[in-house]
């Protein structure tokens, strides 16, 4: 009854895709500001590379607090860049390394204010940093192919996400998960909501404004919006249009986009997330939403609700990390 435009957007999004995000928001209004880095939001590249060796790419840290302890190469984003050229530079100015990316392995964030992306990387080419070479980057880079954990690190948060990568390797739990090059002026999130019961029936929320189409809500820059992660904007989404506390699985990421120097010189992303609300009871149909603003979508196409069925099963989405 819906027509075809839920089934395309679907579509895309479980490719990875994106399109234009548009003006109009799901949720409470949206900031009257964009999105922008070095003033209400700090963007973080980090890259995980292995050699034929199976040696993980570390370096040697430069920096007065750190200085002489491993990491990752992993740095800042900058105004006018692109989330996969920031990646790139950094590896460049920290190993002497030149990578493409392969995936995305996580996200990790504390709200808007700071967002780091950990990508699964290949090195194609450059001369491996060493200590002759040191400068304000790094002092060094060098392949260690031993555990991780015996080095001095800078912080054991690298320890999971090599584990990560260690398991994307063996066996991809999601296909290759890059950004999209499109503009977008705020922080928001595109969102697959699903129902699914026992009985394999699978709905997805819609909003009813125009086109029935995923609903968007966008991320606000106050202390306590930035506080509450990238999952409050959902909870106060579906709070406002389920009769009662839906206790929403956690958040998985599909795809992305972002465009450096967007509208307005805008730094925003729009993130693609899969989550889902669990079934009261067997045979369970979808709560009624409170709101005409947002209704429940049957998926009865049966290679589209089995795409996203996988996706749910399998947790096969880049994990989201709060």
């Amino acid at each position: 009854p819906m027509g075809e435009a839920p089934a395309s957007e679907l579509d895309a999004v479980l490719g990875g895709g994106g399109w234009d995000v548009g003006a109009s928001f799901e949720g409470p209004p949206p900031p009257t500001g964009p999105i922008r880095l070095g003033r209400n939001a700090c963007y973080v590249v980090l890259a995980v590379l292995f050699n034929e060796e199976d040696g993980v790419l570390l370096v040697q840290e430069a920096k007065p607090e750190c200085r002489g302890k491993w990491y990752l190469p992993a740095g800042r984003m900058e105004p006018g860049e692109s989330v996969v050229a920031a990646m790139r530079r950094e590896v460049k100015e920290e190993t002497g390394l030149e990578c493409e990316p392969l995936t995305l392995l996580a996200l990790e964030e504390r709200g808007p204010a700071w967002i780091r992306f950990a990508f699964l990387a290949r090195p194609t080419g450059g001369t491996l940093k060493t200590l002759e070479e040191a400068d304000a980057e790094s002092l060094q880079a060098a392949w260690w192919a031993g555990d991780p954990s015996a080095l001095p690190l800078r912080a054991p948060d690298i320890l999971p996400l090599l584990d990560l990568a260690a398991r994307y390797r063996l066996s991809p739990p999601h296909p290759p998960t890059l950004p999209q090059e499109l503009p977008c002026a705020l922080l928001c999130l595109r969102l697959l909501v699903a129902f699914a019961n026992d009985a394999g029936d699978l709905w997805v929320l819609l909003g009813t404004a125009g086109t029935p189409h995923l609903p968007v809500v966008a991320c606000g820059t106050s202390p306590a919006e930035l506080r509450g992660g990238l999952r409050l904007p959902v909870l106060q989404l579906l709070l406002d249009c389920l009769p009662s506390d839906p206790h929403p699985g956690p958040l998985g990421l599909l795809g992305l986009q972002h465009r450096a120097g967007g509208p307005g010189g805008a730094d925003g992303v729009c993130f693609n997330m899969l989550l889902s609300i669990p079934p009261s009871s067997p045979g369970a149909t979808p709560p009624e939403p409170r709101s005409p603003a947002f209704c429940w979508w049957h998926v009865e196409e049966e290679s589209l609700r089995g795409r996203i069925l996988q996706r749910l099963c399998a947790a096969a989405t880049v994990p989201v990390r709060s």
